[in-house]
């Protein structure tokens, strides 16, 4: 944190846009966590915050959290129930998380006027995942996201998905994930939003309704984080007519203040340009699968020396910089692609590995 303003004014500037909407839709990217409790056993960064989020939150015009994402259970179940206790008492509503995975896939609905909405929440399998038997988010899984989908229709007028996935720090979609969003509207759903790679991508119009492929972050401080991709995003408005139609509004966070606040127009020019070069290479099947390989080439000796058996700093670095091999033999590598790729050898190493956890 670079400052300390007041809590009106981290909002203060984007706020118009927010309270004027019938529906206002954040992410809430962490555990409102107001018990001791320990974190859980994962991989990367442990993140909270205090019942105060949700009263900023509340105040800046938001009326539905959605809670699916790879941070929400970081603090286990305790902090996650910390979390809905301190979004209720505020009158904040939310969707994608539950005490199981029946309960945590369940839609949100809102009537507004003579329509009802429809929003659907899930992110990818990180470590935050409800299960049949456990609390925490709804996992994306396109099968059970279609017979939402197809419930949902018949109760609403209009079905929003929003998804939490994507590579980080990655400005793209894979492949996959256009692939699996299509399929969402093909399935009947009228918006497919996207977040989590902390930067904002690109959009595209598919069967006529809008796919945003990354929004970036909307309000997160972090130190050594200044004027990157990182400290810019924008927000979307939709507009449910006959057709759906939508207005963007770009902003920067968390540069010289942690507050939130829309772009000068020298900013916007940069920000119109970079999102129509997005734009082009997601609209080239071709394109996108081209720049998804090199991005994946680039990070592939960081990823192969995380999966050798000897490390320590000081090996890890030397191997980076090419001054040691890596000791991961191809045999390894062919039987570590297979348990990988495979759906059901996959689901024997995650059950192996998550007993050894």
């Amino acid at each position: 944190m670079i400052g300390t303003p007041e809590e009106d004014s981290i909002l203060q500037d984007v706020r118009s846009i927010i309270s004027q909407s019938d529906l206002a839709i954040v992410n809430l990217e962490c555990p409102l966590v107001s018990t001791a409790t320990k974190p859980i056993v994962k991989e990367g960064p442990h993140l909270k915050s205090s019942s105060a989020a949700a009263k900023i939150l509340k105040k800046a015009g938001f009326s539905l959290i959605t809670m699916a994402n790879n941070h929400i259970l970081d603090y286990g179940e305790t902090g996650l129930n910390d979390t809905i206790q301190a979004l209720q008492k505020t009158g904040l509503e939310y969707v994608g998380v539950g005490k199981n995975s029946e309960e945590a896939g369940k839609t949100w609905y809102l009537k507004i006027d003579n329509s009802t909405i429809a929003v659907i929440n899930c992110c990818e399998h990180e470590f935050s995942i409800a299960t049949k038997q456990d609390a925490g988010a709804n996992p994306l899984h396109p099968i059970r996201q279609w017979y939402a989908i197809q419930e949902a229709k018949q109760k609403a007028d209009y079905v929003i998905i929003i998804v939490h996935g994507g590579h980080e720090h990655y400005a793209l979609p894979s492949p996959r994930m256009q692939e699996t969003y299509r399929f969402f509207i093909d399935a009947g759903a009228d918006v497919v939003v996207n977040h989590h790679q902390h930067c904002y991508s690109g959009y595209e119009m598919y069967q006529g309704k809008p796919i945003f492929y990354g929004l970036g972050n909307f309000c997160f401080d972090w130190n050594g984080k200044r004027q990157e991709a990182w400290n810019y995003g924008y927000m979307v408005e939709l507009h449910f007519k006959q057709t759906i139609e939508f207005t963007i509004y770009p902003y920067e966070q968390c540069n010289e203040m942690p507050v939130v606040k829309f772009l000068n127009e020298e900013q916007k020019s940069i920000f119109d340009k970079n999102i129509q070069k997005l734009n082009t290479i997601i609209a080239s099947k071709e394109e996108l699968t081209k720049n998804h390989e090199q991005w994946m080439q680039q990070e592939e000796r960081n990823w192969l020396v995380s999966l050798s058996p000897f490390t320590s700093r000081y090996i890890n670095g030397l191997t980076r910089r090419g001054m040691l091999p890596l000791w991961l033999p191809k045999s390894k590598i062919v039987s570590l692609l297979n348990k990988v790729s495979c759906e059901s050898h996959r689901d024997k190493l995650v059950y192996i590995l998550e007993k050894q956890i």
